[in-house]
């Protein structure tokens, strides 16, 4: 029996959405592995909002949470975590026992490789889209560029935004974040939305 992780760090975490079905028990919090990431996607699957993801760049490491694969079969677990994502195949990052390792960054495929050794997982699966921060901004990303950027959402996708960051795990801490919960027009946000 092959036992599969799924790692996740985002909206994974709260809406499992069409992956349900596909996995067993609960999601086990700060058990994966530390990986660089930072909200440095805009999303059009989210409104054009910010949303974490792997960043070699400018992420820092942040823990990743854990939830089992109902499937034995690796295919099948990327195949289901695409289908999840909105994501072509060649976005979802792999390692396994038996020698497959996909993704991105070889780090961090080492990376997840060697959590699985030591936490008898024979492989895991993890969300590899690329941060596309410049593609839509012609701006490399940085902590000012990031705010700038949010600052020019309005309606529901300012709302879509404020939403995945502030849901995000708290785990997942980043310098944007960071800078967001000092950020008083944000916080305004959160507030108006309260009332």
């Amino acid at each position: 029996m092959s036992r599969i992780a799924i790692l996740g760090w985002g909206s994974l975490i709260w809406d499992l959405e069409i992956l349900a079905p596909h996995t067993a028990g609960d999601w086990l919090m700060e058990h994966g592995p530390l990986l660089p990431m930072e909200f440095s996607r805009v999303s059009p699957k989210r409104k054009l909002g910010l949303v974490i993801c792997l960043d070699p760049v400018v992420g820092v490491e942040c823990a990743t949470n854990v939830i089992q694969s109902s499937r034995v079969n690796i295919s099948h677990t990327i195949v289901d975590l695409a289908a999840r994502e909105r994501a072509p195949l060649d976005r979802i990052g792999a390692v396994h026992s038996d020698g497959l390792q996909k993704g991105r960054m070889p780090e961090v495929c080492k990376a997840v490789a060697e959590w699985c050794e030591a936490n008898t997982w024979d492989g895991a699966v993890w969300t590899d889209l690329e941060p596309n921060f410049y593609d839509y901004t012609q701006q490399n990303f940085t902590i000012d560029e990031g705010q700038s950027y949010l600052r020019t959402l309005s309606g529901e996708n300012l709302i879509e935004a404020h939403n995945y960051i502030e849901n995000a795990p708290h785990q997942t801490q980043t310098p944007l974040r960071a800078a967001l919960a000092n950020n008083a027009w944000w916080q305004g946000l959160k507030k108006n939305r309260q009332t």
